[in-house]
């Protein structure tokens, strides 16, 4: 039991984001191209033609989006497409499979599921090839997850506290990287995005359970906190398809109806209401917490 939890969290903890924003446009797109590195919450296709049980190009995945199953991990559209929309864009960034020509003018999304990280992609590399605005996420809330939950129990908590106190973890070193990469490079900007804390205001959620207390406080529940913004998740435990034992949705299955009330897709990806509320707060933050030093909005506003 130990050691798979071991492996779980060094395949979890390993991955991040890391979204690449150069020199503000004009017109209603604020930033002339966007590169997106990934794992499976920002892939929009990239595994589609890899030899990998990591795809999703089919039913239901896509129910709720345009052009249906793309390979998008989600019933709809992922963070980093509301991020696009959010940065002006007229069209989604193209997935690396897909692009071609001068789409690589406007960007291009890297992201492939189960991904790990890679030195060609940490952020003094991309810094090397030109990038000037970068934004880190880090890790959201990996132990609470429906397949974390079922796979490793809980001990009466509402998350796998072992994989919470590594996400928290990584997260504060991850911000510490920001720190130092932004006194040592001067000529950039990096910000961290608190993907763990995104819209978090525990004071509307009373006392956290006593195994929690160790914990900061802003980084508790972060799904729950969504509840006090407004979206009306009536399920942040399960997932809205029926999963098979690699926790992806079964193919051409109906998924639940109700998907807006859901946290979750399947047994690790959020939903697109949950997507849609993160890069929102993400790119315009609500709370101090959630960027650092600020937020993908200003980060663009910056004249480098």
């Amino acid at each position: 039991m130990g050691v798979e939890i071991s492996k779980s969290l060094w395949w979890v903890v390993a991955l991040f984001m890391v979204q690449v924003l150069q020199q503000i446009a004009d017109g209603n797109q604020q930033v002339h191209c966007h590169f997106i590195f990934g794992d499976s919450l920002a892939d929009n296709g990239n595994n589609n033609f890899l030899d990998t049980l990591a795809k999703v190009n089919y039913s239901p995945y896509g129910i709720d989006y345009l052009y249906g199953p793309t390979g998008r991990f989600t019933n709809g559209r992922a963070t980093i497409d509301v991020i696009a929309e959010l940065l002006g864009f007229e069209n989604f960034i193209p997935s690396f499979a897909t692009a071609y020509g001068t789409d690589i003018l406007f960007g291009v999304n890297y992201a492939s599921g189960s991904a790990g990280i890679r030195n060609e992609t940490g952020s003094s590399c991309l810094h090397d090839y030109g990038a000037r605005k970068i934004a880190l996420f880090g890790l959201g809330l990996i132990g609470c997850t429906p397949n974390a939950v079922e796979k490793y129990g809980t001990n009466g908590s509402i998350c796998v506290e072992i994989m919470e106190e590594a996400s928290l973890l990584f997260n504060k070193k991850l911000k510490s990287v920001v720190e130092e990469l932004n006194s040592n490079l001067t000529d950039a900007k990096f910000i961290y995005i608190n993907y763990y804390a995104v819209g978090a205001d525990s004071s509307l959620l009373g006392k956290p359970p006593l195994n929690y207390v160790n914990f900061n406080y802003n980084y508790v529940y972060t799904l729950y906190h969504i509840l006090s913004f407004g979206a009306d998740f009536k399920d942040t435990s399960s997932g809205c398809c029926t999963v098979a034992s690699d926790g992806q949705c079964i193919a051409n299955q109906i998924p639940c109806k109700n998907r807006t009330e859901y946290a979750f897709w399947d047994s690790f990806h959020p939903t697109e209401a949950v997507n849609k509320f993160i890069a929102e707060s993400s790119y315009s933050a609500l709370e101090p917490s959630d960027a650092y030093p600020f937020d993908i909005h200003n980060l663009v506003l910056l004249n480098l």
